[in-house]
């Protein structure tokens, strides 16, 4: 019974977190900056985010169900908590306050933390690592995404 309480609060806690990031964002992708700014050619179209964001909350949700039924600790509930202000912030950050170089810092940060949540955990938890593996493929390209639009604008 625990699983299942546990992966209703991720699912709660991080879908909750990118409809928030989505409403910082203001108008986002649809915005005037935005459609001006200069885009990596391997930008994919729109619709893909939803659904990359989608596969990779579950997967995560699923992730962090396992990883807290092992053991709760301070670390563990701090290192979410940073996850998720920095996986919201990065929404506002970029596209409500346009600034390009802090949203890098911000993706390229996340993007250490979800790989050093990845290696260091693979003794304990094996293969449910894997469930990792989309959200770390994902901000590897958000991050060269990021990285484009600040060196080429």
């Amino acid at each position: 019974m625990k699983f299942i309480y546990l992966l209703i609060l991720f699912l709660v806690l991080n879908f909750g977190g990118l409809s928030l990031g989505s409403w910082l964002m203001d108008s986002g992708p649809t915005s005037e900056w935005y459609l001006n700014l200069e885009k990596a050619p391997w930008t994919p179209p729109g619709w893909v985010f939803g659904a990359a964001w989608t596969l990779i909350m579950i997967c995560f949700s699923i992730y962090l169900t396992h990883f807290f039924k092992a053991e709760v600790n301070n670390f563990k509930i701090g290192l979410f908590v940073v996850l998720w202000i920095l996986n919201v912030s990065w929404n506002y950050i970029f596209f409500n306050q346009n600034q390009i170089l802090l949203a890098l810092f911000v993706i390229v940060t996340l993007t250490l933390l979800i790989l050093f949540l990845t290696l260091f955990y693979i003794p304990k938890f094996k293969s449910k690592q894997l469930l990792l593996l989309p959200y770390a493929i994902w901000l590897i390209i958000a991050s060269s995404l990021n990285a484009y639009a600040y060196f080429y604008n």
